[in-house]
Protein backbone atom coordinates (compact mmCIF):
# COMPACT_ATOMS: atom_id res chain seq x y z
CA UNK A 1 0.00 0.00 0.00
CA UNK A 2 1.79 3.56 -1.33
CA UNK A 3 1.09 6.77 1.22
CA UNK A 4 -0.10 9.50 -1.40
CA UNK A 5 0.07 12.58 1.16
CA UNK A 6 -1.05 14.81 -2.03
CA UNK A 7 1.93 17.42 -1.52
CA UNK A 8 0.33 20.04 -3.90
CA UNK A 9 -3.38 19.72 -2.44
CA UNK A 10 -1.45 20.97 0.73
CA UNK A 11 0.40 23.58 -1.22
CA UNK A 12 -2.18 24.97 -2.87
CA UNK A 13 -3.88 25.18 0.20
CA UNK A 14 -1.25 27.26 1.78
CA UNK A 15 -0.90 29.65 -1.18
CA UNK A 16 -4.63 29.92 -0.68
CA UNK A 17 -4.05 30.47 3.14
CA UNK A 18 -1.50 33.21 2.29
CA UNK A 19 -3.22 34.83 -0.25
CA UNK A 20 -6.45 35.51 2.02
CA UNK A 21 -3.79 36.87 4.63
CA UNK A 22 -2.18 39.37 2.35
CA UNK A 23 -5.70 40.54 1.54
CA UNK A 24 -7.20 41.57 4.76
CA UNK A 25 -6.49 45.28 5.04
CA UNK A 26 -7.85 47.52 8.07
CA UNK A 27 -11.36 49.29 7.10
CA UNK A 28 -10.70 52.33 9.56
CA UNK A 29 -7.71 54.14 11.23
CA UNK A 30 -7.57 53.28 15.00
CA UNK A 31 -6.18 56.87 14.95
CA UNK A 32 -9.46 58.23 14.35
CA UNK A 33 -11.60 56.34 16.60
CA UNK A 34 -12.92 53.30 13.90
CA UNK A 35 -13.77 50.13 14.55
CA UNK A 36 -10.29 47.88 13.78
CA UNK A 37 -9.87 47.07 17.63
CA UNK A 38 -13.30 45.06 16.79
CA UNK A 39 -11.93 44.11 13.54
CA UNK A 40 -9.12 42.27 15.17
CA UNK A 41 -11.01 40.81 18.35
CA UNK A 42 -13.44 39.36 15.45
CA UNK A 43 -10.87 38.00 13.49
CA UNK A 44 -8.51 36.35 16.38
CA UNK A 45 -11.79 34.73 17.61
CA UNK A 46 -12.55 33.46 14.22
CA UNK A 47 -8.60 32.28 13.64
CA UNK A 48 -8.82 30.47 17.28
CA UNK A 49 -12.26 28.94 16.45
CA UNK A 50 -10.90 27.82 13.10
CA UNK A 51 -7.87 26.29 15.61
CA UNK A 52 -9.97 24.79 17.27
CA UNK A 53 -12.19 22.86 14.70
CA UNK A 54 -9.38 21.42 13.43
CA UNK A 55 -8.28 19.86 16.40
CA UNK A 56 -11.28 18.41 17.18
CA UNK A 57 -11.24 17.17 13.52
CA UNK A 58 -7.69 16.11 13.60
CA UNK A 59 -8.78 13.93 17.26
CA UNK A 60 -12.08 12.31 15.60
CA UNK A 61 -10.07 11.02 12.37
CA UNK A 62 -7.33 9.62 14.30
CA UNK A 63 -10.41 8.04 17.00
CA UNK A 64 -12.21 6.68 13.81
CA UNK A 65 -8.80 5.71 12.69
CA UNK A 66 -8.32 3.63 16.08
CA UNK A 67 -11.58 1.79 15.31
CA UNK A 68 -10.70 0.63 12.33
CA UNK A 69 -12.72 3.29 9.98
CA UNK A 70 -12.01 1.30 6.24
CA UNK A 71 -12.46 5.23 4.71
CA UNK A 72 -9.76 6.72 6.82
CA UNK A 73 -5.88 6.38 6.08
CA UNK A 74 -2.95 6.63 8.38
CA UNK A 75 -1.30 9.21 5.76
CA UNK A 76 -5.05 11.28 6.23
CA UNK A 77 -4.95 11.10 9.90
CA UNK A 78 -1.00 12.11 10.01
CA UNK A 79 -1.76 14.72 7.72
CA UNK A 80 -5.01 16.90 9.95
CA UNK A 81 -2.82 15.82 13.07
CA UNK A 82 0.17 18.20 11.91
CA UNK A 83 -1.94 20.97 10.22
CA UNK A 84 -3.28 21.35 13.67
CA UNK A 85 -0.17 20.90 15.33
CA UNK A 86 0.89 23.26 12.96
CA UNK A 87 -1.93 25.80 13.24
CA UNK A 88 -1.67 25.58 16.91
CA UNK A 89 1.92 26.67 16.91
CA UNK A 90 0.99 29.72 14.94
CA UNK A 91 -1.14 30.75 17.61
CA UNK A 92 0.98 30.59 20.37
CA UNK A 93 3.35 32.03 18.00
CA UNK A 94 0.72 34.78 17.78
CA UNK A 95 -0.35 35.02 21.40
CA UNK A 96 3.47 35.15 22.63
CA UNK A 97 3.96 38.65 19.55
CA UNK A 98 1.05 40.37 20.97
CA UNK A 99 2.21 40.33 24.12
CA UNK A 100 5.66 41.09 23.62
CA UNK A 101 3.64 44.35 21.77
CA UNK A 102 1.38 44.62 24.84
CA UNK A 103 4.31 44.80 27.59
CA UNK A 104 6.17 47.44 25.16
CA UNK A 105 3.53 49.63 24.64
CA UNK A 106 2.94 49.85 28.68
CA UNK A 107 5.81 50.33 29.56
CA UNK A 108 6.34 53.50 27.06
CA UNK A 109 6.53 56.55 28.81
CA UNK A 110 3.67 58.94 28.36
Amino acid sequence: MTMDIKAQNLYSELQSLATQAQSITPEANPIQGGSSGQNFADMLSSAIGKVNSMQLHSKSQAMAFELGDPNLSLAEVMIAKEKAGIAFEATVQVRNKVLEAYKEIINMPV
